[in-house]
């Protein structure tokens, strides 16, 4: 597949510099390495390899990537390999997308505290979800959960949601049966939508009173006693949005959803449309009138800005699961409810099982461009070289999740 005409590495190695001079008082050292680590992939920065066809004696130089999760370049292995452990946890039944947003009055707040208060954003809908399900009123289930954070809307402003991609059912208590929800209704949304906002606000206050939390800059009000239980009622009052979308048809389009959403970084390289003089013109959808195409014009360093707003603090697992899909013991339980659903016989018709990938046959260089019959092999290492904007490369990221 051909490289994209323009890159989001093409607006950092060009503006880069800019925004650091803008900003540099209040850059902290996660977004430096974002800059650096993006600037050098896929340049001489990171040194790279030669491959030389095995059948006519074709060769080519390879830049090497910089593997890091949050470049937009790199994410397509990643979620290839993440894809592919995924295919054999998927089961026989309907799957349901919910999303849960944070408002967005509390964006200033958790722009400056995100460790702990996307930690709490997770904590407060799983347990959300989980307490819901169990409730004999609703669903009377165990339910398990995979859950992505995005922090991102179209326009790239700061916009904290997480995406919850759940089984249309769950274990009965004694688990032994498979207890399924109705085909196009999972939990109500207004219910999760109050008892979320509660375990949310509870949590916020638990930070707040042990000091955990930095009220600086746009916060500072806040640190004041009233402003904050001022703060705390709005919250209180406000609508928080819940929104289950409809459910998939089945594992097929449970994977196709997942390739689009769990290693998605804040813009995509397909919707950068131009830079010219320090402007970079882009393509967003306008979700509020049917999706509609538009394009939007920022300047550039502002773009470097928003794209680095979603910089998640390092070691930061913006991918979990939970409940039946909960890493302990994962294994074990996807055994016993297939075992529960096949002696129930209650897959809905129609569904079949996700085929097991079948292995690739290309070799690790792929296909010679020139004769189309041999293979790019590799046959030398080259050393990394300094670029200008790279001046301190940094090694290749396993932060891929």
């Amino acid at each position: 597949m051909s490289r994209p005409v323009l890159e989001v590495a093409d607006v950092v190695r060009q503006y880069g510099e800019a925004y650091l001079a803008r900003y540099s008082a209040t850059v902290s050292p996660e977004p430096r390495r974002v800059l650096r680590a993006i600037a050098a992939c896929r340049t001489a920065a990171l040194g790279g390899h030669l491959t030389q066809c095995d059948h006519c004696d074709h060769a080519e130089n390879a830049d090497n990537a910089c593997r890091h999760r949050h470049c937009p370049t790199c994410q397509g292995s990643a979620q290839a390999a993440w894809l592919a452990a995924r295919e054999a946890e998927l089961l026989e039944v309907p799957y349901f997308h919910v999303v849960c947003t944070l408002p967005h009055t509390l964006s200033p707040l958790v722009l400056q505290n995100p460790r702990p208060l996307y930690t709490c954003l997770f904590q407060a809908v799983s347990e959300t979800l989980l307490t819901v399900a169990r409730d004999p009123r609703h669903l009377g289930a165990d339910i398990g959960l995979l859950a992505v954070l995005h922090t991102w809307g179209q326009t790239l402003h700061h916009h904290p949601h997480l995406h919850w991609v759940i089984p249309g059912g769950g274990l009965s208590p004694d688990r032994t049966q498979w207890l399924s929800c109705r085909p196009t209704f999972f939990l109500p949304v207004r219910v999760l939508s109050r008892v979320f906002r509660r375990l949310f606000l509870t949590r916020l206050r638990q930070n707040h009173a042990e000091g955990r939390l930095t009220l600086t800059g746009h916060c500072h009000a806040l640190a004041a006693p009233q402003p904050w239980q001022q703060f705390l009622a709005s919250l209180q009052h406000t609508e928080w949005v819940v929104y289950a979308k409809p459910p998939f048809g089945g594992p097929a389009h449970v994977l196709k959803y997942l390739a689009r959403s769990t290693h998605r970084v804040a813009i995509a390289h397909h919707r950068l449309l131009a830079l010219d003089q320090g402007r970079l013109t882009f393509q967003w959808k306008e979700y509020a009138h049917g999706n509609r195409q538009r394009t939007m014009t920022l300047d550039a360093v502002e773009f470097v800005r928003r794209f680095l707003l979603h910089v998640l603090p390092t070691g930061f697992q913006r991918i979990r699961h939970y409940g039946l899909l909960a890493n302990r013991g994962r294994q074990a339980t996807l055994v016993l409810c297939r075992s529960v659903l096949q002696r129930l016989r209650r897959t809905p018709p129609g569904l079949q099982p996700v085929p097991a990938p079948q292995p690739r046959q290309e070799k690790p260089g792929g296909r010679c461009p020139a004769c189309q019959r041999g293979h790019m092999v590799w046959v030398a290492r080259l050393a990394p070289q300094p670029t200008p904007f790279a001046r301190e490369p940094p090694p290749p990221s396993d932060d891929t999740s």
